[in-house]
C-alpha cells in the first residue's frame, strides 16, 4: 500500500523541464545507530546460535529488512508464547514491557535485548518519574510497539496523548505531572502537543532532555532544508514505520507540492512525475541504502539523472551490542 498526500497548486509543466530534471537527495537518511545495532544483533545471533532465532515483532519497521533476515533463518513472532521453550528470542529495537520480559523468562527463553538505547532511556525516565509520584503524559501513537513497551513500565502512572487535539481535552489533579514522548514523532507536532498540554496542566514538567531521537530530528531537518525546492518528495520507508510516515508530513509542511511514502521504486507511480523538475528523496531510519539506490536508478531512467546530495549534518553515533550477546560471543571465540 502506498501512503501519499498531494497539495494542489503545484508548479506548471514547462517544455524545458526534461533538460533540468534533478533529484535532491537528503542526508542524513536511512539507518540510525539503533536500527543498525538491532539488525546486527539478529545477524550475530544467527551466526552464534544457528537458525532459527526468534524475534518478537519486526526487529525494525522495514519490510525488506525483515524478509532478508527471514532468508537467513530468523522467525518473527507476535509474542513469546509462539516461541519454543528454551529457544533464542530477540526483543526488537522498539522495546518491551516488564511483563513481556517476565513471560520470556517463564518460558525459559534465552532473551537478547536489541532495544534501541534511546528508547531504553525513555523507559528509565518512566520508571524514575513514576517512582517519584509523577503522572506521566506520554505523547505517542496508540498501538505502536514502542509506546506499549514504554507505558508498560508503569501503566498506572501513564496517560497516552496522541495529538494536540487530544491534549486540549486533557486535565489532571495530580500535584506532579511530566511529559515524555515516543522517540520517532514529528518534532513540530510534538512541541505543539506539549504547548497545548501546558495550557491544560499548569506546572507541567519537561524531561531532562528531548526524547525524540537524534536521527528522527536529523532526517526531518534534512527534509525541511530542501522541500521548498521540490514539486515531489519521495520517502522510502514501510507503512508501519512511524518516522517514515512523519517525513511525508514534514515534506508537505515544509513546502513540497506532493509527498509520497513507498517501500521501494516499484511502488512509484510515473504519473507523479508529470510536471516535475525537482524530486526530493530521503528514507526513514530503518531503511537500507540499497532501496534508495534503487530509487535513484529508477528516477535516472526517467530523465532525472542529475542527483545532488544535500547534507545538513553528519552522524557518527554507534551503539555497542547487548552485553548478553557479547558475553556469548567472547565465550565462543575462546573455545575456538
Amino acid at each position: 500500500m502506498i501512503v501519499g498526500t498531494a497539495v494542489p497548486g503545484g508548479s506548471p509543466y514547462h517544455e524545458d523541464m526534461a533538460e533540468n530534471r534533478r533529484v535532491l537527495l537528503a542526508a542524513p537518511r536511512g539507518f540510525c545507530a539503533g536500527v543498525d545495532r538491532a539488525i546486527v544483533v539478529v545477524e550475530e545471533a544467527l551466526d552464534l546460535y544457528g537458525a532459527p532465532v526468534y524475534v518478537r515483532k519486526q526487529i525494525v519497521h522495514n519490510k525488506y529488512v525483515v524478509q532478508e533476515l527471514e532468508k537467513r533463518g530468523a522467525i518473527f513472532v507476535e509474542d513469546t508464547d509462539e516461541v519454543p521453550e528454551g529457544a533464542v528470542l530477540v526483543f526488537s529495537a522498539h522495546g518491551v514491557s516488564p511483563a513481556v520480559r517476565k513471560a520470556a523468562d517463564d518460558r525459559g527463553l534465552k532473551s537478547i535485548d536489541a532495544t534501541c538505547p534511546l528508547v531504553t532511556k525513555v523507559h528509565q525516565e518512566v520508571k524514575r518519574f513514576s517512582s517519584q509520584g509523577y503522572q506521566i503524559m506520554l505523547i505517542g501513537h496508540d498501538g505502536h510497539e514502542e509506546v506499549e513497551g514504554t507505558a508498560g513500565e508503569a501503566p498506572d502512572s501513564v496517560t497516552l496523548v496522541q495529538s494536540p487535539e487530544e491534549a486540549r481535552a486533557m486535565s489532571s489533579d495530580a500535584d506532579k505531572v511530566v511529559w515524555l514522548s515516543q522517540t520517532t514523532l514529528s518534532v513540530d507536532e510534538t512541541m505543539e502537543t506539549v504547548d497545548e498540554l501546558r495550557k491544560q496542566v499548569p506546572g507541567l514538567a519537561s524531561p531532562p532532555s528531548d526524547d525524540i531521537c537524534y536521527a528522527t530530528q536529523n532526517r526531518q531537518i534534512a527534509v525541511k532544508a530542501i522541500a521548498e525546492q521540490c514539486e515531489l518528495f519521495i520517502i522510502v520507508g514501510s507503512a508501519n514505520s512511524s518516522n517514515s510516515v512523519r517525513l511525508v508530513e514534514v515534506a508537505l509542511e515544509a513546502g513540497s507540492d506532493a509527498a509520497y511514502r513507498v517501500d521501494g521504486a516499484d511502488e512509484i507511480d510515473e504519473k507523479w512525475l508529470d510536471g516535475v523538475s525537482t524530486v526530493g528523496l530521503t528514507s526513514g531510519a530503518s531503511v537500507p541504502e540499497i532501496l534508495v539506490e534503487g530509487t535513484v536508478a529508477w528516477l535516472a531512467e526517467r530523465g532525472f539523472g542529475d542527483t545532488e546530495e544535500v547534507v545538513t549534518s553528519e552522524e557518527k553515533l554507534r551503539f555497542t551490542l547487548p552485553p548478553e550477546l557479547k558475553r556469548d560471543m567472547r565465550r565462543a571465540a575462546a573455545r575456538n
